[in-house]
């Protein structure tokens, strides 16, 4: 499991090499409410498609080695020809998993996934203004209404309605109908 300590290891690790880094997926969500909700198997980050090669050396510097490719995974190469992945997860020798999703910025400031150009999301700056704590330290994540919308499209686990639901609870954030209509049928 991938936990606190890790998360701000590897955060710090980042910081230090000037690699922003926005955490999404379960994390996000827990950093969002201020405290940990549930055990989490890795760490989802957004990191800039020009710092790939950079984060990827400093992992495997700590073990860090390619573990997937996202099926809506693109590959593509720097000017110096090294190969960027943009939707891929790396994990360590002790079975920590990070999970990289690969954006690069507009012109008006969106942020644009480059690991899929069918994905259909367009981070707005506000869905990336998200702020949040993992045991008191500060990080940047996906706000809790881009959250939300990433939720859409798939069958959700349990832990995920879960998580959601305390997004709306402390947020105010609507549930969409997609999901909760998901639940309904599951009962």
């Amino acid at each position: 499991m991938f936990a606190p300590e890790d998360l701000i290891r590897i955060y710090t690790l980042l910081e230090q090499h000037s690699i922003p880094a926005w955490l999404n997926g379960g994390w996000g969500i827990d950093a969002l409410l201020g405290e940990i909700t549930r055990p989490h198997k890795d760490l989802d980050i957004f990191v800039l498609l020009d710092d790939v090669v950079r984060l990827n050396e400093l992992l495997a510097e700590r073990g860090y080695q390619l573990k997937k490719l996202w099926s809506e995974n693109l590959s593509t190469v720097d000017s110096s020809g090294n190969p960027i992945e943009s939707g891929y997860v790396l994990s360590d020798q002790t079975g920590l998993e990070l999970d990289i999703h690969a954006i690069h910025f507009d012109s008006l400031g969106n942020a644009i996934p480059a690991y899929s150009v069918e994905a259909g999301f367009v981070f707005t700056p506000a869905d990336l203004a998200g702020k949040g704590m993992v045991t008191g330290y500060p990080v940047r994540c996906q706000s809790a209404e881009s959250q939300m919308a990433c939720h859409l499209g798939y069958q959700l686990p349990a832990y995920q309605w879960s998580d959601l639901d305390r997004l709306h609870d402390k947020f105010g954030v609507e549930i969409p109908a997609e999901i909760s209509s998901q639940r309904a049928g599951s009962g």
